[in-house]
């Protein structure tokens, strides 16, 4: 007999451990999976670009401690601290509009 593919369903798992979806414990969760997930990207694309966080922080005039920061997840950019990220590292930003 063939197995069938099933994907793992987590959602009572999630329910359980970080409450239901529209909680406030919830929305929580979910904002920081997101501040680590984006963290993780801006990590990567950091050292693609073969820059030092250094070399980062001097191109947008921050410390290193502050790139340091958003590259573990403990703070966030602001939307124009993030292009200017983005910007010093040879990428850019697609801009939709809001749907």
């Amino acid at each position: 007999m063939k197995a069938k593919n099933k994907m793992y369903d987590v959602t009572a798992e999630l329910d359980g451990v970080f409450g239901a979806p529209g909680t406030e414990s919830r929305r929580a969760a979910e904002d920081l999976a997101w501040q680590e997930y984006n963290a993780q990207i801006l990590l990567d694309a950091r050292k693609k670009a073969g820059l030092t966080q250094e070399a980062l922080a001097e191109r947008i005039g921050a410390s290193k401690g502050y790139i340091s920061r958003i590259e573990r997840g403990i703070t966030t950019p602001t939307i124009s601290t993030f292009y200017r990220i983005v910007s010093a590292m040879g990428l850019a930003v697609e801009l939709r509009p809001a749907l």
